[in-house]
């Protein structure tokens, strides 16, 4: 098991990382780290002797936070940032239909299941609303909820 990165190395986290309680002096559940931020790897270690765990430092964070090897893209590979992110409250812009059905109606609420970030036409998702899963297009979305102030500024210099 050898590692992909390291010491040194810069990396690019794949996704929202929340304290999931192993972090101490911030809440379970709080925003640590947002999906595209950069960080240098500070240490490769292991976990239950199966998995590779990478200390990122981030410094403009003043965090160093563990991660997974598929959590983690280096820095050279490219980067599709994405507005939402998977299990993300979202809410239809426009009305969707499927083969002229009406599926969904501007305002109905549901849930990032998976983000495609390599499409052709940008971003896209498939979002589960009620009983349904649809591909639906970043630009066809609005956030459900209100970001606190850090969430704002963490999102806003990515």
């Amino acid at each position: 098991m050898l590692p992909k990165y390291e010491f040194g190395d810069e990396v690019r986290i794949i996704r929202n990382v929340r304290n999931d309680g192993t972090y101490p002096g911030v809440a379970t559940g709080t925003l640590l780290i947002r999906r595209g931020s950069t960080g240098f790897v500070t240490n490769v270690g292991t976990f239950l002797q199966d998995q590779l765990i990478y200390s990122v430092n981030f410094l403009e964070q003043n965090k160093i936070v563990g991660f997974r090897e598929e959590e983690l893209i280096s820095i050279d590979e490219p980067w599709v940032p994405s507005k939402f992110e998977s299990r993300e409250k979202v809410r239809s812009k426009i009305t969707l239909t499927v083969r002229g059905e009406v599926r969904v109606t501007p305002g109905m609420e549901g849930e990032i299941l998976k983000v495609f970030r390599d499409e052709n036409e940008g971003v896209q998702y498939h979002v589960i609303f009620h009983d349904q899963v649809l591909q639906v297009p970043e630009a066809s979305l609005e956030a459900t909820r209100v970001y606190d102030d850090e969430e704002k500024s963490n999102a806003a210099s990515h």
